[in-house]
């Protein structure tokens, strides 16, 4: 038997294989104006073709025999009326795509840098943040939102950009300066030729003497496309995506306490001069000969409950927004994703704090261990390189060295 997702997406193909070019140019505009097709389980992926302008479709073969006479009994109006009945109930889960874009206008204002360091798009959908000699730039969202999605498509500098931090991060330390909570994507400057490294990082109620952070290299080059970077942070969970790949989750428990990120945050996104400690323990610093260093960041995206801890208002529903970040596409990991979450984990992550035996005797109660990644990484929960018991030559062994070093950050 057919499953009724299934059946759905086949009587939509059928039906637009007889839209003219017209009905079909008018349903398009339909779908650029956020009708969202589909499910997890089942999705209609619609493009035109640059020659012949109509929609491809792909069913399967033993799904399409249908008697001819049927469909050509429908006229082209049926159809189109057909057609739209047919997307209501499928156009009402919104809550499984990404939430809204926010222009800067509407949902950001800037934190530090001169007019030049800061610089808007025409649309306010992209802004690009310098640093030069003189400063960096930063931004944060006009409110703090208790839980939320955060999310932006972002470009990192090219060409030599040891000593540089991008930080896209959640914080409330201007609130609470003494007990501020964090959740950090920070990319750690690079040389030229080098795969770009970055950690990411939690702190609850101003636990900074229990940091948690894990460092990864990035399997693609981030200066030569955007790619889209997500945390998403509700009451049960936290979860940073790259793309579709979810890189970390942190499921809360109740031995965490309060270290598990608890109080009103908001979002920002900065550039600046790390040169005492990004690249390599501070041992390359920021070249201005290569400056400006510009980061682009677009397509940003907000989506929580607005509260003032100051005066402890909350603007929204919380326990409907709350609801709406349990049942995100975000936050429903699927068993493929997992699978790329691993693999991820295992080639990629090159310090996990959880490893850290010599830090943490104990692991933090949130750390699950995984008996492979137990036996990569050493007990500074950095990887262990196994070196082979025959000679070596003295240029082999300094390659070796080298290879270590450049692979291991210093603290």
């Amino acid at each position: 038997m057919v499953a009724r997702s299934q059946y759905r997406k086949i009587k939509v193909t059928l039906l637009l294989k007889l839209l003219s070019k017209h009905t079909f140019v008018r349903f398009i505009k339909v779908l650029r104006k956020g009708v969202l097709l589909g499910t997890r389980h089942t999705f209609l992926t619609l493009f035109l073709h640059k020659k012949k302008e109509h929609a491809k479709y792909s069913v399967e073969k033993r799904y399409m025999k249908m008697n001819d006479h049927i469909l050509n009994s429908l006229s082209k109006t049926t159809i189109f009326i057909s057609l739209i009945l047919l997307l209501q109930p499928l156009a009402g889960t919104t809550t499984t795509s990404l939430p809204r874009i926010v222009s800067f206008e509407n949902g950001f204002t800037q934190l530090f840098g001169g007019d030049t360091n800061l610089l808007r798009s025409d649309d306010d959908n992209t802004v690009h943040l310098h640093l030069d000699q003189y400063t960096g730039a930063g931004f944060r969202s006009s409110d703090l939102y208790n839980h939320g999605l955060f999310s932006a498509k972002i470009k990192l500098p090219s060409d030599y950009t040891a000593g540089i931090v991008v930080a896209f991060y959640t914080s409330n330390g201007d609130v609470f300066e003494k007990t501020h909570d964090e959740l950090d994507f920070e990319f750690l400057g690079n040389i030229k030729g080098k795969p770009w490294r970055f950690q990411t990082n939690l702190y609850g109620n101003g636990s900074t003497s229990r940091g948690r952070e894990e460092r990864y290299t990035l399997w693609f080059d981030p200066t030569k496309a955007y790619h889209r970077y997500t945390i998403l942070w509700t009451s049960s969970k936290i979860t940073f995506y790259i793309d579709e790949v979810p890189i970390r989750e942190i499921l809360r428990s109740d031995e965490m306490g309060s270290d598990f990120p608890s109080k009103p945050m908001a979002l920002y996104a900065t550039i600046w001069d790390a040169s005492n400690w990004a690249t390599n323990g501070g041992k390359y610093k920021v070249n201005y000969k290569y400056a400006p260093f510009v980061t682009e960041m677009t397509d940003l995206v907000l989506h929580g409950c607005v509260s003032n801890p100051i005066q402890e208002l909350q603007t929204e529903n919380c326990e409907q927004v709350d609801s709406q970040l349990e049942t995100i596409r975000y936050n429903n990991i699927t068993p493929r994703q997992r699978g790329a979450m691993k693999r991820f984990r295992e080639k990629y992550m090159y310090y996990s704090y959880c490893y850290d035996t010599l830090r943490y005797p104990i692991p933090p109660p949130e750390c699950v261990i995984d008996p492979l990644l137990r036996q990569r990484f050493k007990e500074t929960g950095r990887p262990n390189f196994a070196r082979r018991h025959h000679r070596h030559s003295k240029k082999a062994s300094q390659v070796l060295s080298s290879h270590i070093y450049e692979i291991q950050d210093e603290d």
